[in-house]
This record gives structure tokens, C-alpha cells and sequence, in this order.
């Protein structure tokens, strides 16, 4: 099959929609962020990426603290709002029920299925970008995402997002399991 090209503006699918949560003065703030995956094992880090104009980023820098929120597909419209206006003009903090965790910095959403409560360990300055690694020093799920005592994807209804079409989708079907699709190819 012959390729075509198709530029640089090119990103990898699906992209996770979360909310980063953070406190800006003493305040709950929340920003849609698509830029988001685990990059480490042990111990376990995220890295976020948001735009460095964002308000989000003077609680990150104030407390050190932030929170990934993994919403489900009923709460599009409220993440997508928190996406489209700026915690500089918009109180956030009474969209959502919030709760806070360990760090008592890093606000989290009960709507949300997962929570991901996180202590920044490094922030690395990109040209447009600021990212953020966490260590993920505590996560709260709803019971009923869960299957055998893991978290299951389907039943989260995570929100994804492919640019640069702008476009929310929910997860597809089951493809095969890692570390065994594989096996035998080689042989």
C-alpha cells in the first residue's frame, strides 16, 4: 500500500481527555488537558502537558501538587466547558463536587471515575508548553469501574480526543491481549 504524506501536525490515538485539577489562590481550578500519559514505572509518573499561558500552570508552580481527573462520557459537556474558558475569568471550582486527597493541594472530581492525585517532580519548559511529571502518591476509583480488582477500561467510558480534527470518541472493542497477541510470530 503506497503512503502519503501528512505533515508534522501529526498526533498519536487515542489522546485521554482528563482535567488537571489544581488550587489557584486557595481555589479549585480545572482545565481539559488531552496531553497526558503515564512515563514511568517505579516509581509511577505522569507527565501533563498544557500550554504555558494557562492559569493552570500558577497552581501547579504554587503548590506543587495537581490532580488527573478521568472523566467519563457523561461528563463531556462539563469537560469540554472547562477547556473553553479560563480559570482567570471563570470560577470552576463549583462545576464539580470536589474532594481532596493526601496532598490537600490537588483538588479532585467525585463525578469522575478516576482520580489521580500527584506531587510534581520535575517541570520541563518546551517552546509552547510547559510539562509537568507527577508521582502519583494517590488514586480513587468508583467500585463499579472495576473488574477482578483492576480498573477496567470499558467501564470507565474514558473520553478520547484525535486532533487535529477536534473530536470526542469513546473506546472501541477489545483488539487482543499485550504481552501474548504476539507470541509465536518469531518462531
Amino acid at each position: 500500500m503506497q503512503k502519503i504524506s501528512v505533515g508534522t501536525n501529526v498526533f498519536l490515538y487515542p489522546m485521554p481527555v482528563v482535567l488537571v485539577g489544581t488550587d489557584v489562590g486557595g481555589k479549585a481550578n480545572f482545565m481539559a488537558v488531552g496531553w497526558v500519559s503515564r512515563v514511568n514505572a517505579a516509581p509511577p509518573l505522569l507527565a501533563v502537558g498544557i500550554f504555558n499561558r494557562h492559569y493552570t500552570n500558577e497552581g501547579i508552580r504554587e503548590n506543587g501538587t495537581f490532580s488527573v481527573c478521568v472523566p467519563d462520557r457523561s461528563l463531556v459537556g462539563k469537560t469540554d466547558y472547562c477547556g473553553l474558558v479560563s480559570g482567570r475569568r471563570v470560577d470552576k471550582s463549583k462545576v464539580f463536587d470536589v474532594f481532596y486527597g493526601e496532598t490537600k493541594t490537588a483538588p479532585m472530581i467525585r463525578e469522575c471515575p478516576l482520580n489521580l492525585e500527584c506531587r510534581l517532580v520535575q517541570t520541563v519548559a518546551l517552546p509552547t508548553n510547559n510539562l509537568y511529571i507527577g508521582e502519583i502518591v494517590a488514586s480513587f476509583a468508583d467500585e463499579r469501574c472495576m473488574t477482578e480488582g483492576k480498573l477496567d477500561v470499558k467501564k470507565l467510558d474514558p473520553i478520547l480526543l484525535t486532533m487535529p480534527d477536534n473530536r470526542y470518541w469513546t473506546v472501541g472493542e477489545f483488539a487482543g491481549r499485550a504481552w501474548e497477541a504476539g507470541k509465536g510470530l518469531g518462531d
